[in-house]
C-alpha cells in the first residue's frame, strides 16, 4: 500500500462528491495486502464494528506493522485508512497520534453512519490498546 494518509487527505481536497470519496476509500481497501485467513480468529476481532474487522500486528525494529482486513468493502478501506494512520510507528508516536482530527479533516464523521464510526474508533481504541502493551515492552 504505497498512499499515505496525507496523500488521502489531499485526494480528498480535490473531490467533492461524497460518492466518488466513499469510492476512493473502497478503491483502498482493495489495495490493502492479502490477509491470512487463519488470523480471522476472534483474539483479532475488532468488536464494536457492525461488519466483521480483524487486526494483527508486529513489532519490527521499534516499529508496529499492522495489517488488517473487513469483510465489507467500505470499512475495508476505512481499515486501510486505520493502517495509514498508525503501522510503521513506534508506540510512542501511535498513542500520541489524534485520529479524531484526521477523521474531522477528511470529514468521515459526518458522512459515515453511526455505527460504522463507533466502529472506526472501536479499531482506534485496539490499536492504542496493542500499542501500549508494546510501549511496555520496549520501556
Amino acid at each position: 500500500m504505497s498512499d499515505t494518509i496525507d496523500d488521502v487527505l489531499e485526494t480528498f481536497a480535490f473531490i467533492d462528491d461524497w460518492e466518488d470519496r466513499y469510492k476512493y476509500i473502497i478503491d483502498l481497501g482493495r489495495n490493502l495486502p492479502p490477509f491470512d485467513e487463519a488470523a480471522m480468529t476472534e483474539e483479532n476481532r475488532v468488536h464494536g464494528c457492525t461488519s466483521r474487522v480483524w487486526l494483527v500486528h508486529d513489532l519490527e525494529d521499534g516499529r508496529v506493522q499492522f495489517r488488517g482486513e473487513s469483510d465489507a468493502h467500505i470499512v475495508r478501506g476505512l481499515v486501510a485508512l486505520m493502517l495509514m494512520l498508525f503501522s510503521d510507528k513506534t508506540p510512542a508516536e501511535i498513542l500520541s497520534i489524534n485520529a479524531r482530527d484526521t477523521l474531522d479533516q477528511l470529514g468521515l464523521e459526518k458522512h459515515l453512519s453511526p455505527m460504522r464510526t463507533n466502529g472506526l474508533f472501536s479499531m482506534v481504541e485496539k490499536i492504542k490498546t496493542i500499542a501500549a502493551a508494546y510501549q511496555g515492552v520496549i520501556a
